[in-house]
């Protein structure tokens, strides 16, 4: 394996890596909200989390569905149609989306090769090569997922469960990496 081939590995993992690590963040937040805070808004004009939780599902399979062979926004994808939530919609049909989408991104995402890195893609007729298309995901997907994590926390309030350090807690988790690190050498 070559150097180029080793990096490019590398990358595909930690894209991977990521992306994982944003949905099992997300999911975790998701766990905390009944069915009337995932359908609520703040406001007329802001998101639910179902509506985040529709338009990631949406985007995540209109881009990795043909990755490498077809423009990442396909003609079949009503993105409007990502930010309205019907009546009759119930949190599993929500769901639903967000696990197709999901599990379109880590089927194509385990078909990558090294090489693939350097292919062009296009979003939207944008064409770029394969790697700034994924990065683009990631963070597009990361904006989301912290949207969802706030509105969540907000939601919650005094009943949230941290997803990382809880405050006043920094140095114990500290102290504890560093316990860990040293049993390791």
């Amino acid at each position: 394996m070559t150097a180029t081939d080793a990096l490019s590995t590398i990358v595909l993992d930690d894209i991977a890596f990521t992306f994982r690590k944003q949905q099992e963040l997300a999911e975790r937040a998701l766990a905390q909200l009944d069915d009337a805070d995932f359908f609520r808004t703040l406001d007329a004009e802001s998101n639910s989390v179902a509506i985040l939780v529709k338009h990631i599902g949406g985007n995540l399979r209109s881009r990795w569905t043909g990755f490498l062979s077809t423009d990442g926004e396909k003609p079949d994808r009503d993105r409007d149609g990502e930010f309205i939530v019907p009546g009759e919609t119930t949190r599993a049909d929500v769901m639903a989306t967000w696990n197709a989408g999901w599990s379109t991104l880590f089927e194509t995402l385990s078909s990558l090769q090294p090489a693939d890195l350097t292919a062009t893609v296009s979003i939207r007729s944008e064409h770029m090569p394969a790697i700034a298309a994924m990065h683009r995901a990631v963070s597009h997907i990361g904006q989301h997922v912290g949207q969802i994590v706030l509105l969540a926390k907000h939601y919650r309030s005094s009943s949230w469960n941290t997803l990382s350090i809880p405050r006043g807690r920094s140095a114990e988790a500290n102290l504890k990496t560093s316990s860990s690190s040293a049993s390791h050498r």
